[in-house]
């Protein structure tokens, strides 16, 4: 796997995220391991020190899975609100922690479940939360 991107959490979002992680069992949810890593390496700010080109939770973004060329409209949720049909990816799905923290521009490649790896690439954010005044939604 190539060098992690830098990627910025808002406080809030780290908080909430690390009681999650907390309540559930990493062999019943195979993605919270993933998830805590990257919390462990992310810049946390204030919401409303959060960079509007940065996906937070419950940020609706386009990205590219450069390995497929596909691009895909998401928004990142908690896994209660998760809905892969109507675009809803769970922060605990291994693309989902891929993408929290990551800026406009930034790739990641991730491994997935099945032992291939995607690349992923944010184009654009249309809806973060702190950018838009829900400082504590």
């Amino acid at each position: 796997m190539s060098t992690l991107p830098p990627i910025t959490v808002s406080s809030l979002d780290y908080d909430r995220l690390t009681d999650l992680i907390e309540s559930v069992s990493a062999r019943e949810v195979p993605g919270v391991l993933a998830l805590e890593r990257e919390l462990e390496r992310a810049e946390v700010v204030e919401p409303s020190a959060m960079p509007a080109d940065v996906v937070s939770m419950n940020s609706r973004v386009l990205v590219r899975d450069t390995v497929s060329g596909e691009e895909r409209e998401l928004t990142l949720v908690y896994p209660r609100d998760a809905d892969f049909d109507r675009g809803c990816l769970s922060v605990l799905a291994p693309v989902g922690s891929a993408l929290l923290g990551l800026a406009i521009g930034q790739s990641i490649v991730w491994p997935l479940p099945d032992g291939k790896e995607t690349r992923l690439t944010v184009l654009a954010i249309r809806y973060q939360p702190e950018a838009a005044g829900d400082l504590h939604r």
